[in-house]
C-alpha cells in the first residue's frame, strides 16, 4: 500500500512539475521577450507552489518590465541540479541549497523571510508515536536527501542512537496523507508546510519534535543578472509594503522579507556538503 501510494504521488509531483512552465508562461502579460526563470525549490505540490509566489512573479514583472515564469522541479534533488546547471535566474530555496548555489554556482543571496524557519517532526494523534525513541524499527517519511527537513530530521534520529526507515515522498501534504492513513509512523516537514495544511488534517497531526530556527527560504540572483541585483532587491522590499504584499506575507505566515548575509548560510556549509554528496551518489 504504501509503495504504491508513494509512486502514485511521485509520479502526479513529476507531472505537476513538467507543467509548471509552460502554466506559468502562459499567465505573463507578455509573449514578446525571453521570461525571467524563477526556480522554486519543491517544498510542497506544484500547483500550490505557483498559486502561492503568483504575486512574486507579478512584482517581479513589474518591475523588471519582463516576463517572469514559475518553475520548480520533481524533488529537491533535480532542483539543487538544475540551479547549479544555471537553470534559473532567481532561485528560491532552503539554507543548506541556497549556500550550495553561493559556494558552487556564483548565485548571490538576495532575500529571506522574516519568519522563523523550523523542522518539525509529525505523527497522527493518538498514535503512540511520542518521541524518537518510539519510531524505532518503523518507516519516517522524508520530503528528499537533498531537503532541508529531511537532512535534519535523519540527523535527529541518528542524535537519539534511534534506526528508521527513512522513505521519500514529493510533499509535506503527501507526508501527512501517509501518516494519518497509518502507512508510516511519522514524517518530517517544516513547521511552515504544517501550517499550510487543512486545518482538519492539522487538527489530526502532532509535534512530536521540533528544530531550532534555521535559515528559510533564501531568494538568490544568477551571476549572470548581478547587475540587477540592487533593483530586484529594491523592488521585493517595495512589494512587502504593497497590500498584496501584505496579504501573501500573512496569507503563507511569512512575517516579510529581510536581508541576509555570507555568514548566515556559511553556518549551513556542512548541510550544503552532505547535498554534494547526495549529487555525488545520484550521477
Amino acid at each position: 500500500m504504501l509503495k504504491s501510494l508513494i509512486a502514485a504521488v511521485s509520479l502526479v509531483g513529476a507531472v505537476l512539475a513538467g507543467t509548471v512552465s509552460a502554466w506559468s508562461q502562459a499567465q505573463s502579460p507578455s509573449a514578446d521577450g525571453t521570461p525571467l526563470r524563477i526556480g522554486i525549490a519543491p517544498h510542497t505540490s506544484a500547483r500550490v507552489i505557483i498559486e502561492q509566489y503568483q504575486p512574486v512573479r507579478l512584482a517581479v514583472e513589474k518591475a523588471m518590465a519582463q516576463p517572469a515564469e514559475i518553475v520548480t522541479a520533481p524533488d529537491f534533488t533535480a532542483f539543487a541540479r538544475r540551479a547549479l546547471d544555471q537553470e534559473y535566474d532567481i532561485a528560491v530555496t532552503t539554507g543548506h541549497q541556497a549556500q550550495l548555489l553561493r559556494q558552487d554556482a556564483g548565485y548571490k543571496p538576495l532575500l529571506t523571510y522574516k519568519a522563523d524557519f523550523k523542522s518539525v517532526v509529525v505523527a497522527a494523534i493518538g498514535s503512540a508515536y511520542t518521541d524518537a525513541a518510539s519510531l524505532r524499527g518503523n518507516t519516517v517519511l522524508g520530503l528528499n536527501p537533498s531537503s532541508l527537513v529531511t537532512l535534519w530530521g535523519q540527523h535527529w534520529l541518528k542524535d537519539s542512537k534511534v534506526d528508521a526507515q527513512v522513505r521519500y515522498v514529493s510533499a509535506a501534504d503527501s507526508v501527512a496523507q501517509i501518516v494519518l492513513a497509518g502507512d508510516a509512523a511519522a514524517g518530517f516537514m517544516s513547521l511552515a508546510n504544517l501550517q499550510k495544511l487543512a486545518p482538519d488534517v492539522q487538527a489530526k497531526l502532532k509535534v512530536i519534535a521540533e528544530s531550532q530556527p534555521m535559515a528559510g527560504r533564501v531568494y538568490l540572483v544568477n551571476a549572470r543578472l548581478a547587475d540587477r541585483w540592487p533593483a530586484l532587491h529594491d523592488a521585493l522590499m517595495a512589494f512587502a509594503e504593497t497590500a498584496e504584499g501584505k496579504t501573501y506575507f500573512d496569507t503563507n505566515a511569512l512575517g516579510g522579507y529581510r536581508d541576509i548575509g555570507g555568514e548566515e548560510l556559511a553556518a549551513m556549509e556542512p548541510l550544503a556538503d552532505e547535498v554534494r554528496q547526495v549529487l555525488k551518489a545520484a550521477k
